[in-house]
């Protein structure tokens, strides 16, 4: 194995370790504060913990048996490896991912009374189901196309979350105000790099397939290879593509779906302002 292959390798296990490490912690500092939330409050944190945990496994079984879908390698030659094993765990878990950002923004846009988060809540996970079919097509067929239209559809979904949670931002008092900023730098930058690197990576090599007249599986034919076939290598020109976006993807998002879990609770967080003006205008006679 290449030197620089087999240090991302040790780093990406080491981080999954400390990643199942952060979420154990959680699930217990949940427990130990459950009798300071309400029922509901405390219902909606269960949730996003499993979801997370969920997420964590997942990400951590694709850090410890890394692969390429299209290409069909991997670093690790056993049966786990199978490509069609690491499609589905990655399909579940990234429906986890979201599902947990669906339930934040919704949760979020009802207690601080912005329809519109309301509403492009609900548009996230659908989303990103019909991202995972185009997934499936791309690595089913080889056609990186799928790709393309995957990645900018989980752009799209980030945009989204930036558009809500930027409406969101004059709602918050000072104590919120450094939770949605956060999520809002975190949010623009991954639409950045997907918008910079990660679509165009894609759509470059769906052009030089069709430059090269790249004939493409069926998808009987693909789901056969997809099931059968997966190829090791340890060389640093095979993976050096997909390291920063399986680097970034298996520690940063890992860490993202954790804290939601500790997201605090936007009910009490409305600026007082907007409290009394409520107030005052439920009190106005008809």
């Amino acid at each position: 194995m290449e030197t620089g292959v087999l240090v991302w390798w040790v780093i990406l296990c080491v981080v999954t370790a400390l990643n199942i490490f952060a979420w154990i912690f959680s699930a217990v500092l949940l427990t130990r504060i459950k009798t300071t939330l309400s029922n509901t409050e405390y219902r909606l944190k269960q949730w996003l913990l499993w979801l997370s945990g969920i997420y964590v496994l997942g990400c951590g079984f694709r850090s410890v048996l890394p692969r390429v879908d299209v290409q069909r390698i991997c670093l690790v030659d056993s049966w786990l490896s199978n490509i069609m094993i690491g499609r589905s765990v990655a399909t579940i878990a990234e429906l986890c991912f979201v599902i947990q950002w669906m339930l934040l923004l919704r949760i979020a846009g009802r207690d601080l009374g912005s329809d519109l988060s309301v509403k492009l809540s609900l548009l996230l996970v659908p989303i990103i189901f019909v991202a995972e079919i185009f997934s499936w097509y791309a690595v089913l067929t080889t056609n990186f196309i799928g790709h393309v239209v995957e990645e900018s559809l989980w752009t799209l979904a980030a945009i989204l979350l930036l558009v809500s949670f930027v409406s969101l931002l004059p709602r918050v008092n000072e104590n919120m105000k450094l939770l949605v900023m956060t999520i809002i730098g975190t949010t623009a930058a991954y639409v950045v790099f997907m918008s910079a690197f990660d679509v165009p990576m894609y759509l470059s090599r769906w052009q030089t397939d069709t430059a090269l007249q790249q004939q493409y599986l069926s998808l009987s034919q693909g789901l056969h290879d997809l099931s059968t076939r997966w190829i090791v290598t340890y060389k640093w020109d095979d993976w050096g593509e997909e390291i920063p976006w399986m680097t970034l993807y298996f520690s940063v998002a890992v860490w993202l779906s954790i804290a939601l879990v500790h997201a605090p609770d936007f009910k009490n967080s409305r600026k007082l302002e907007e409290r009394v003006r409520s107030d005052r205008n439920m009190a106005l006679p008809d």
